[in-house]
Order: structure tokens, then C-alpha cells, then sequence
């Protein structure tokens, strides 16, 4: 169960209050009808707004607070279903366990695929399996319907296949092959079929027609008049022999049967949905990789001493030991060590980073170097991995309004279909074709109708494109968010950190003649590693990454407004922007030569921040500090602009800076000087021009922007506040990310597009060519199985998706 922020609204009988998230996993759907159902019985509960996803088999609802999640699983159950609230990737647990009311059909048991069968929502007799069973290890869990499935599939190839090879191979015909062919497809057509007839029987029960409806008539259809042909017509009769054909001839109907047809509609069907089944799966895996990957266990010290507990017990504020090799355990601050940090399963960012003491650690990530002792900053459902996951849940449960049109569509195409079929038989009864063509056209309608495609078109792309990003570190919060990403024109991007890294950075070192830079470096960086001042600690930091370990200062003293001095290498050495000016002795006694002069403020006109670094009364160098581009950031814009995205860079700084960083980067429209209440007004004032604007920002005053955009992308490393505004999430902090972003919802985007155009294309041209007798049913049956078996592979091909920002 998830829950959301409490929001007041009207429900239908006119109470308000607050309301929650509830997800469940549905267990027995086997078409986008059943979704349909389920949802209408849902959302005719008061307060209750369900969207139910047939590709993911499971129902988002928003639900009064007040209301018993029972109630939600008998709803459900009443409608033929299953449901129960879904588990963890450690299992049930708390409000996740399956509902203990027991409330489900048929007295089975009470699970969210417990002995259901892939094709029918009741599952094969005597496969009451009980929950999935999860492996305790890392092993993928078994799926009872997908091994009910299977059972019935190859019971239905090794009857099935030699029924078809008899009906459509004279020279295989002995003399009693008919009643042998009656004791081979009988099974499949009873046994292997039954979840298809047991779904029509309970789709009827509750006024209800499904897919499964379609090929239960048309099958049953089928063998009875088989049966009647071989107990009461011709086709019984020692040494009858028939032919296959592609199209309709007048016959005598006594004499046919039509067995191989049924058995082979029943085959093929189970084949495609079983095909399907696995393909599903495979598409949500992505989804539980990322659920799987954080540490199962975790060392915590307890009065210096290692015990080993469950990560469910880990508290914040606790501090837990991470050996090289082993995975940490869940986001913290390291407490004590060094290490590189391997976070390419969570990020997807190849190079190990580098952390000490002090730097912040995510869940999940490997510790590839030395012993870290980490503090617990976030557990549970407030980790990054946990948000990660249930971020990529509620896209994938999302329906963008594409999917929200074949859903209706498909609500109403089943009961318009067997409309068809009757007219149909009719029709070629009237023009007098006899009852066997009539009844071989119609059936071939029924069969060749079901609009499964139509139903997995838009979700399986959804699942596996979101999924692809999860691996990839971008992160889809909805399908809407696909549909924005066609027609935009525009990318608004903040500079400081998103363009820039968002933090001072020694960018220059300029030294005296005659001064070597190493010697330049080790004395600033000793004084300035003494300071908390932010560029202080950026010229500390710069001379550690270039020079390796830098002195201790002693005497250190702050120079408010200047700087700092202290004793290095046995001499006074003092750092600062103010120590002395115009080449005569400044405040520090410090003589500053015109040339030094002169570069520091060329560098100070150019928006950097250049600091003069002087010992025995004169300077020896100007080192400049600055928020330093991100070395990726030009190669991004140039992938957005080839995406047709016209770049713009938005900031609170200066023109000056403003315009040296859009030029380093290849930007040439520039907005300098915007507050940060402003940017609203800037993103809506674009929009009013008419353009489709995207913004990639990070901070907090980047949140309102992001959400007044067409698009709203958040750089991972930013703050809460602007994730939970945008659209897109980049775990990265690599702007090239953003460029994968728009090319993915894109490509997804374009697979859904595909996935409807083949449904309807095959819906609307196979219809025609089975009422006009132009297919045969087992045919027709096998093509409107590889239609299913065609959107969900197609889809699948999103997993190719390969990211540029390597």
C-alpha cells in the first residue's frame, strides 16, 4: 500500500475527506476488457477513482481514507478477479500481506495469482497453488500461472498438432482417423480451453463479455457441431476423407467436422498468451532488478562490536560497517574511511566515485575500495533506491490517454463483434452458402476479432521504455509525461548546477615569473585548507587534485572580507582578493606587479573570482576560482539542439558570467539576472510565445519553473523539492542525460504509436476478410495470437535503447 499526501475532495455521495493511495495486484485478467470490468466496479465505489493496468496486472486506486482495502479486494472478487495487496521484494509484510479476509472467487486462495491461469481469472481446476512462491535467494520468483499456462500448452501441442496434421493431410486420412481425431482434440478443447470457458461462463454470470467470450463461443461452437456431424451426419462414416482450404465452398455441413479447427484455435491461442506471459515478465524486470538490488543484511556497530541484523531492522542514526566488495547498506554519511564508490547499477555512471569522510552515500551502491563506517541517514521507503522504485511503479501504472481511448474502444468492441458474427450467419444463410460456410464464416469472426493487441498496445511499450530508463538513471513519473515530450521546441536550462557544477571550482592558475606552479599551489592550499570559506575550500580542494597532499598551515588567522595568512615552509604567506592594488603595498603590505594586477581583473570582469597568492611583501600568483562548467554540458547541448531543441539558459548571475558560460557551451539565447521567484514568469512568457518548453534545473528555487514547463526534468543530485516537481528525474548529474531522457520518451512514445496503428490495422482488415469467408478459423486463430504476441515483442525492442552519456 502506498500512501499519498491527504487531499480533501467531494466524493460522489457529496462526503469529503482526506484520501490515500492503494495499490493491488489482480490476479486472472486476460484482455483489456477485464481491465475495463474490474475498473467500472471499482469507480462505482463511493470516493473511489481506479485506474487498473492490464500489462502490469495491477490497480491504482485513490480511495477515502476510511475505507477498508478489504472492501476494494471484494469488489474485485465479485467481479470474477483476484486481488490482493502487493508484496515487497522481501516478501509481505505489514500492510503489503495479503488481505486475510479471505475474500476471493470460487473459494480459492487468497492471492494475487493464486492458482489462476493466464488465460481465465479462475485458473485450471486444482491448481490452487497459494501465493507466488518466492525464492529466498535472488532466484526469480515462480509464477503459478505461468506454469499452469504452460502445463496446458504443451498438453494442447502434443493432442492438438496430430488433430490438425489429420484434417489438413488427405494422405494421413485412414479409415476411423475422424473419431481418432474426436479423442485427441477433446482434451484440448475441454481440458487445455477450459480457463477461456470458465471465463465466459463467469464474464456471463455478471452480464459481461470478454475476449475469452469470443474464443469460448467459437471453439464450443466448433466441436458441437463436430459432434453432430460425426454422431448424426456423414462425417462419422468409415473412409470420409476431406481436404483443407484456405477459403469457403458450399458443402453439405453434415459431413465436415471441425475439430482441427478448435483444437488448433485453442493451441495457437495458448501459444501467443503464453508467448505473451513471458514477454510481460521479461518487460517487467527492469522493475524488479531495481527493487532487488539493495543489501540484505548490514553490519552495525553496537558499542564497537559488529552484529549482523536484517536491513529491516536498521534505524537512522545507526552506523554500520561496508567492507570492499560489499554493497551499502542503505543512504547515509560516512562517519570514517575512503573508498571509491561503484554506483553504475544505480545510476548508471561507469567511473567509481571517490568519498571520505563526511560525503554523502546511497543504498545500493558497491563499495569498490577501502573500510567505510557509514551513518544511517535515510532507511526504507526514504532511500533514494525505494523512491527510484516506487517513481518507476507508479509510471508504468499510469495510462497516458492514448491507452485511456483502446481501453473504451475495447470496452465496447467485444459486444459490436459477436454483433457481427450473428449478422454474419445470417447473411450467408440467407444467400443460401449452407450451414457449413455460414457457420465457418462466423466463427472465423469471433475468433479472429479479439482486440488483445489493442489492449497491450500502450502498456507493454510503457513498461518496458520506463523500465529501460530506471537502468539508465532517468526516471518517467507517468505516461502523460510521453505524450509531452513529441512537440517540444524549447529547452530552458538553469545554470547553476545543471550547466555548471554547482560549486566553486579552481579553474586558473596564473604565476609570477619565476615562480613554479607546484610551489604556488602547496602554499595556498595549505593556508586556504584551514578556512571554511566556500572559495577557500574550492582552492584547497583544486591544489589537493593537482599537487597531491598539501602542508599543514600553522599561525593560520582569517582576514575578514580579505582572506587569510598563515605560516608555510617557514614563511608568512597570506591569500586573498584585497592584499594590495594599483602596484603599490595594499592593506597586507603586499606588492602586487601590473601584470598580476592586470590578469586578475580581466579574470574578475569575466565573472570569476580571482585570488592574489603573495609571500616575503609580493604577490607570486593569481589563482581564479569559478562555478566551473560541467565537461559535458557543451557536448549536451549540441545532442538537445539536434533533437530540434533551441537551448536557453536561465539565471539569477550576471549577464557577464551568464554569457561566458552560454558561449563555452554553445548557447545562444541568454536570460541573466532573473530572480528566483521570477523564473515562473519567464518559463509561462516562452509558452506564451508559443513554444513547448522543457526545464532541467536542481534547486529549490528551480521547483515552481519545473512545474509551470511543458516538461519538467530534475538533475538527480538537486534538491527534493525540485524532483518532486518535474516530470523526468535524472539520477545522474550529467546534462547529456537529459538529451537521453527526450529520445527515449520519444522512442517509446513512437512504439506506442506503432502498437495501436498494428492493432487497429488488424482489426479493422481481418474482420472483413472473415465475414466474407476469405479465413479459416484455426488460421484466423493463429493470426490474431501472433497480432498479440507482434505489440508485445515490438515493444520489448525498447531494452535496445542504448544512452549517449558515456
Amino acid at each position: 500500500m502506498t500512501s499519498v499526501d491527504p487531499a480533501e475532495r467531494s466524493t460522489p455521495s457529496g462526503a469529503i475527506g482526506p484520501l490515500r493511495g492503494i495499490d493491488l495486484d489482480i490476479g486472472g485478467m486476460t484482455c483489456a476488457s477485464c481491465a475495463n470490468r474490474i475498473e467500472r466496479k471499482l469507480n462505482k465505489l463511493d470516493g473511489v477513482e481506479a485506474s487498473v493496468n492490464f500489462a502490469t496486472e495491477s490497480a491504482r486506486v485513490t480511495a477515502p481514507e476510511d475505507l477498508d482495502p478489504k472492501v476494494l479486494v471484494g469488489t474485485v472478487a465479485k467481479a470474477g478477479y483476484t486481488a490482493t495487496m502487493p508484496a515487497g521484494p522481501s516478501g509481505p509484510s505489514g500492510p503489503s500481506s495479503p488481505d486475510p479476509s479471505g475474500v476471493v472467487p470460487e473459494g480459492r486462495a487468497p492471492s494475487a495469482h493464486a492458482g489462476s491461469d493466464a488465460a481465465g481469472p479462475s485458473g485450471a481446476p486444482g491448481s490452487s497453488t497459494g501465493s507466488t512462491v518466492e525464492d529466498t535467494s535472488d532466484a526469480e520468483p515462480i509464477d503459478p500461472e505461468l506454469v499452469s499456462l504452460r502445463q496446458r500448452l504443451i498438453g494442447a501441442a502434443v493432442l492438438g498438432i496430430p488433430v490438425i496434421a489429420l484434417a489438413m493431410i488427405p494422405a494421413l486420412q485412414f479409415t476411423y482417423w475422424q473419431w481418432a481425431s474426436l479423442v485427441l482434440a477433446a482434451p484440448v478443447i475441454v481440458w487445455a480451453g477450459w480457463p477461456f470457458h470458465r471465463a465466459a461462463l463467469i464474464n456471463a454470470r455478471h452480464g459481461a463479455a470478454t475476449m475469452d467470450t469470443l474464443i469460448s463461443m467459437g471453439t464450443t461452437a466448433a466441436f458441437l457441431w463436430s459432434l453432430y456431424a460425426l454422431f448424426l451426419g456423414d462425417a462419422g462414416m468409415p473412409g470420409m476423407h476431406h481436404g483443407f482450404d484456405l477459403t469457403i465452398a458450399r458443402s453439405d455441413g453434415a459431413s465436415t467436422s471441425y475439430l482441427e479447427v478448435a483444437a488448433g484455435v485453442i493451441l495457437f491461442i495458448l501459444a501467443g498468451r503464453y508467448i505473451e506471459k513471458r514477454s510481460k515478465r521479461e518487460a517487467g524486470a527492469a522493475l524488479r532488478a531495481l527493487l532487488h538490488l539493495g543489501a540484505k543484511d548490514v553490519a552495525v556497530l553496537r558499542g564497537g562490536t559488529e552484529v549482523r541484523m536484517p536491513i529491516g531492522d536498521l534505524a537512522p542514526g545507526d552506523e554500520f560497517v561496508v567492507r570492499p566488495g560489499e554493497k551499502i547498506a542503505t543512504d547515509g554519511e560516512i562517519v570514517s574511511g575512503h573508498s571509491a564508490v561503484d554506483a553504475s547499477m544505480l545510476t548508471g555512471e561507469s567511473v567509481p566515485q571517490e568519498v571520505a569522510e563526511g560525503d554523502a552515500v546511497t543504498g545500493a551502491t558497491v563499495n569498490s575500495g577501502g573500510r567505510l563506517v557509514v551513518r544511517a541517514t535515510r532507511v526504507g521507503a526514504d532511500t533514494q533506491l525505494a523512491q527510484m522504485a516506487q517513481l518507476v511503479k507508479d509510471a508504468q501504472s499510469g495510462k497516458a490517454r492514448v491507452q485511456r481511448l483502446a481501453d473504451r474502444i475495447s470496452g465496447v468492441f467485444v459486444p459490436i463483434v459477436l454483433g457481427i458474427a450473428l449478422v454474419t450467419l445470417v447473411v450467408w444463410l440467407l444467400t443460401g452458402h449452407g450451414a457449413e460456410a455460414a457457420f465457418t464464416a462466423a466463427v472465423a469472426v469471433l475468433i479472429i476479432a479479439c482486440p488483445c493487441a489493442l489492449g497491450l498496445a500502450t502498456p507493454t511499450a510503457l513498461l518496458v521504455g520506463t523500465g529501460r530508463g530506471a537502468q539508465l538513471g532517468i526516471l518517467i513519473k507517468g505516461p502523460e509525461v510521453l505524450e509531452s515530450t513529441g512537440d517540444l521546441d524549447t529547452v530552458v536550462l538553469d545554470k547553476t548546477g545543471t550547466v555548471t557544477t554547482g560549486r566553486m571550482t579552481l579553474v586558473d592558475v596564473h604565476p609570477a615569473g619565476g615562480i613554479d606552479v607546484e610551489t604556488l599551489l602547496r602554499r595556498a592550499g595549505a593556508v586556504e585548507d584551514s578556512s571554511e570559506h566556500p572559495i577557500a575550500q574550492a582552492i584547497a580542494r583544486g591544489a589537493g587534485e593537482r599537487i597531491g597532499n598539501v602542508p599543514e598551515a600553522t599561525g593560520f588567522e582569517a582576514l575578514p572580507g580579505r582572506g587569510a595568512r598563515g605560516m608555510v615552509d617557514g614563511v608568512h604567506v597570506s591569500v586573498g582578493r584585497e592584499l594590495g592594488d594599483d602596484g603599490a603595498s595594499g592593506a597586507d603590505g603586499v606588492r602586487v606587479p601590473a601584470e598580476l594586477a592586470e590578469f586578475q581583473e580581466s579574470a574578475q570582469a569575466a565573472g570569476r573570482t580571482a585570488v592574489l597568492v603573495a609571500w616575503d611583501g609580493q604577490a607570486r600568483g593569481v589563482l581564479t576560482v569559478a562555478d566551473a562548467v560541467r565537461p559535458s554540458s557543451a557536448e549536451a547541448i549540441s545532442r538537445l539542439r539536434e533533437l530540434g531543441l533551441r537551448p536557453v539558459l536561465l539565471t539569477g548571475d550576471g549577464r557577464t558570467v551568464a554569457e561566458r558560460v552560454a558561449s563555452e557551451v554553445g548557447i545562444d539565447e541568454v536570460i541573466a539576472e532573473v530572480m528566483p521567484e521570477d523564473k515562473v514568469s519567464v518559463i509561462a512568457r516562452l509558452q506564451g510565445e508559443g513554444r513547448k518548453v522543457a526545464m532541467v534545473g536542481d534547486g529549490v528555487n528551480d521547483a515552481a519553473a519545473l512545474a509551470q514547463a511543458d516538461l519538467g526534468l530534475a538533475m538527480g543530485g538537486g534538491t527534493d523539492a525540485a524532483i518532486q516537481a518535474a516530470d523526468i528525474t535524472l539520477v545522474r548529474s550529467d546534462l547529456r542525460s537529459a538529451a537521453d531522457a527526450v529520445r527515449l520518451a520519444r522512442r517509446t512514445l513512437r512504439t506506442i504509436r506503432g502498437n495501436l496503428f498494428w492493432a487497429f490495422a488488424y482489426n479493422v482488415a481481418a474482420i472483413p476478410l472473415a465475414a466474407l469467408g476469405l479465413l479459416n478459423p484455426m488460421l484466423a486463430g493463429a493470426a490474431m495470437a501472433f497480432s498479440s504476441v507482434f505489440v508485445v515483442l515490438n515493444s520489448l525492442r525498447l531494452r535496445t535503447f542504448r544512452a549517449d552519456a558515456r
